[in-house]
Parts: C-alpha cells; structure tokens; sequence
C-alpha cells in the first residue's frame, strides 16, 4: 500500500534505535523504543538499543549504524536537536527533519504555519506563565500548554466558575518553559489522524475514561476507548483527513506524523491542535491502531518507516 524510493530490507543491517533521552516523556519513549527494537529484531535487523545521553554523537559515530530509528519523545529527541546531530554525522534517521521538527514542537510557530496554509487552528496565544497564573487571561473555559512539550505533558484544562488559574505554572517544580499556550477550549470529541507518505491514513476518536485526554488517558492501561475508524459525519471525517494531509505537508515532515483534532459536533466546528512529528509506538498507540485498521501490521509498519529513511538516506536527502 506504501511504497519507498528503493526497494531494502532490514534484514542484516544495523539499525541504531534511539529511545529514552533527557525529556520528560522519557518513560514513554522507552516503550515505544523497545517495541521498535523488538519488530526490527523479528525483521532480521541488528539492532543496537541507545539510550540516548548527551554522549549520543560520540556513541553513533562509534557504531557507525546503517540507519537510526528514532523513538524519542519531547524535548532534545523531537524538536530538531538529535536530528541536527544525525545530519551531522550523516546518518539515515527516521520521520521528519530539523526543520520540520522543531517547528512541530513550536505550538505557536506551528499555528502560525498551519494558519497560513488554510488549517483551521484554535485562537489563543502565549502568555508568560506567572502573568497566566496570576488571573485569567482569557474567560474559561480554556487549556494551558506548554509551548514546546508533547504527551499532554504539563497541560491544564480550567473550566468555567474555575476562581484561578492553575498554580502549577509558578510551582517551583515547573520545567516546562518561561511562556505557556493558552487557547479556548473546544468540547466535542478528541480526534486523531494518522498521515503516512503523505496520505492520511483513518480517523480515530478518542473516548478519555478519565474525563480528559492527558497523560494517564494517553498511554495507562485502559485509560481511553478508541474508535476506529470515528464515526462522525462524512464530510467531518474527510475534513480531518485533508487538514492533517495539508498540515503535514505545511510543516515539511515525512514519513509517519499524527495530528490530533477537535470537533465540536454540536456547533459544527473542526479544529487541529497540533501535529506529532514522532507519534508514540507504544502498545496503546493509536498510529499502530490506524495501521493495523489499513492492514499493515506493527511489524510492517517499522519496516516501513525504517526503510523510508534509509531510501532518503541513500539518495542524499534530507528533508529541510
């Protein structure tokens, strides 16, 4: 269904899978790490697990892998940085490039883009976080992100009647940035869309147990019902598809991404939230899901994904 530059076979080549690092979504990156070093093992590959420390260029120069899986999550692993460094050393690495990356991660730099584009974002903006924990800076109800963080790490959903902002923002253990995104929130259902070469793959709508699709929904056993493919109306499904098929493109990735998606199904109204550059391939991912739903098994998928990288790779590319 998916075809590559160059036909390639993991089979026999070293492929170096990062996971873990320095964010706080390290656990999560470990997951999905593993799970990608397990179907590149079944596949034939050699496969070398590192941890990726500050020493990672010197430890990838030393082993001179084939290729790089990438499974880092956050901060340093998706925001450009590691792929600067695999530019660099002239490695084949997996999904998007520098630029694209650190755009991604970027929420208001990326609404700006996908703004600009025609994708329909929500409005809001960035506030400094001890000005948006002294008062509201907008009536609820709305959300409070950090500006540059993934996995629902750091967000807040206040409602209406709420007498304060969270105080979270200026607790001594904050890590996540001087500037906080803060934008209305937008009721309905928590959507999701796969994109994969370019194309949008299925829509899944996210049903949270937990009342709110954060970090415990996202990736604890049992935290979230996913419908595949969502059953919203038609021309919403096909909406979702095309804004997360022209975001992806606005943004300059490649290979696999995730745009995650708001619907408001009384007033009507679709929204992207923002684009994953390196989606999570944990066992409650939902790319794997959407994957799985279109026939190409978890194995096939990291096949894929690997030798998109390699074929870009061989033929001298990189995607910025």
């Amino acid at each position: 269904m998916y075809e590559t530059p160059m036909a390639f076979s993991v089979a026999g080549k070293h492929v170096a899978v990062l996971l873990g690092g320095l964010s706080p979504e390290r656990e999560v990156s470990l997951v999905s790490g593993a799970a990608c070093a397990d179907a590149l093992e079944r596949l034939g590959a050699r496969v070398t697990r590192l941890d990726a420390g500050r020493d990672v260029a010197q430890r990838l120069a030393d082993l001179k892998p084939d290729v790089c899986f990438n499974a880092l999550h956050g901060e340093w692993g998706e925001d450009g940085c590691v792929q600067g460094v695999l530019e660099t050393l002239g490695l084949p690495y997996t999904h998007s490039g520098v630029l694209a990356s650190a755009l991604a991660m970027d929420k208001a730099k990326a609404k700006a883009v996908l703004a600009a584009a025609g994708v329909t974002v929500p409005g809001g903006g960035l506030f400094n976080r001890f000005e948006a924990a002294a008062d509201h800076v907008m009536a609820p109800p709305y959300v409070v992100k950090p500006n540059a963080q993934g996995s629902s790490v750091g967000v807040f959903l206040v409602f209406e009647g709420a007498n304060r902002p969270p105080q979270e923002l200026v607790a001594p253990s904050w890590t996540f940035g001087e500037e906080v995104m803060i934008e209305p929130y937008i009721r309905g259902k928590e959507l999701a869309c796969g994109v994969m070469a370019g194309k949008a793959m299925t829509v899944t709508d996210i049903v949270p147990r937990t009342g709110f699709y954060d970090y415990e929904a996202k990736y604890g056993e049992g935290g979230s019902d996913h419908v595949i493919p969502a059953q919203i109306p038609p021309h919403v499904f096909e909406k979702a598809m095309e804004l997360s098929e022209r975001a992806h493109a606005a943004l300059g990735c490649r290979g696999v991404t995730r745009s995650d998606l708001r619907y408001d199904d009384i007033n009507d109204i679709l929204v992207l939230l923002e684009v994953n550059t390196q989606p999570g391939m944990t066992p409650t991912s939902l790319v794997p899901e959407q994957a799985a739903k279109l026939g190409v098994d978890f194995d096939q998928l990291v096949h894929w994904i690997t030798e998109d990288a390699y074929a870009r790779g061989i033929a001298g590319g990189s995607a910025d």
